[in-house]
């Protein structure tokens, strides 16, 4: 018997989860910032994520990975979690929240990059346009967050962590016919884990001395935007077409400006707001092609 699907009111409330937990992790990365240095945050916030995973994998039972799959496994947990978050980290830094969700949504862009020079796929010249008007209002965010004299490598990084998220869909695709939602998640998660142990030490000691404020803000990154939104969107993902919802993840860099207002006092400027609406115009674009070439799998 076929099980019934969900109302839409209860996929669109899911769907608003996951974007408010995405576009806090903006904001709770620079609170967490103000007591922890950059490889800690993550290994922190990601320790208690993967304890998260856990106790919902008790409770729902995963299976074990096949251990001819343990080196793609690594790969996804590395390019998912350590290289991405690292790299966020140190960019945001020196990159407003605003600003970093902004970029961070210009991966579909190098997603298309890398179907043409690394998988040699064949890419439009409508996909070619999209791609350099992203690139074109990402320079925009970076220009317009502290002005053009002050551009650095911070913004850089930001960008590096959205090539790495495109790395990780690239390999994703092999994995999707193996293991269901729900266990590609924990293995993405506990394997980026494992290799950020590099930082763990001096951990401690910056726990011990971390305010109350900051150690609430890490919490709340380990837990909702890095264990139950992804929870949420594989379930969403289960339901509704993937280019469909990936159109709500165009309402993410507003939600974290909003947050970013309310929590960090951030104002952004006129100019990181156009070319946010430069970039989400070109990803939007690159997602309404009638036949695209370049395919991401999903999350």
């Amino acid at each position: 018997m076929k099980p019934l699907s969900p109302s839409p009111l209860k996929i669109i409330l899911t769907m608003a989860f996951v974007v408010t937990c995405w576009g806090y992790s903006p904001t709770g990365i620079h609170i967490g910032l103000q007591a922890y240095d950059p490889g800690h945050l993550a290994l922190l916030r990601f320790l208690i994520a993967s304890g998260f995973m856990a106790l919902v994998a008790v409770f729902r039972g995963i299976r074990l990975p096949a251990l001819r799959d343990l080196p793609l496994l690594f790969g996804l947990g590395f390019f998912a979690v350590s290289l991405h978050h690292v790299a966020i980290n140190f960019g945001q830094q020196g990159v407003s929240a605003g600003a970093s969700s902004v970029l961070a949504q210009t991966t579909p862009l190098f997603s298309t990059l890398l179907a043409r020079f690394v998988f040699k796929d064949r890419v439009t010249l409508w996909r070619w346009g999209c791609v350099l008007l992203g690139l074109i209002g990402a320079v925009i965010v970076v220009t317009g967050d502290h002005g053009l004299a002050s551009i650095d490598a911070h913004g850089l990084l930001i960008l590096l962590a959205a090539v790495s998220w495109s790395l990780y869909f690239a390999l994703q695709k092999h994995h999707t016919g193996r293991y269901d939602g729900l266990t590609l998640v924990c293995y993405t998660v506990w394997s980026g884990t494992v290799l950020l142990l590099l930082f763990l030490p001096g951990l401690a000691e910056q726990v011990a001395i971390a305010p109350l404020r900051v150690q609430f803000a890490v919490v709340a990154l380990g837990i909702f935007p890095s264990a139950l939104a992804y929870l949420a969107w594989a379930y969403v993902l289960a339901h509704v077409d993937l280019s469909r919802a990936t159109m709500t993840l165009y309402l993410t860099p507003p939600t974290a400006m909003v947050i970013a207002s309310v929590a960090l006092g951030e104002r952004p400027t006129l100019m990181i707001v156009s070319g946010a609406l430069v970039v989400l115009a070109s990803v939007l674009a690159l997602n309404l092609e009638r036949k695209p070439v370049a395919r991401v799998a999903s999350v």
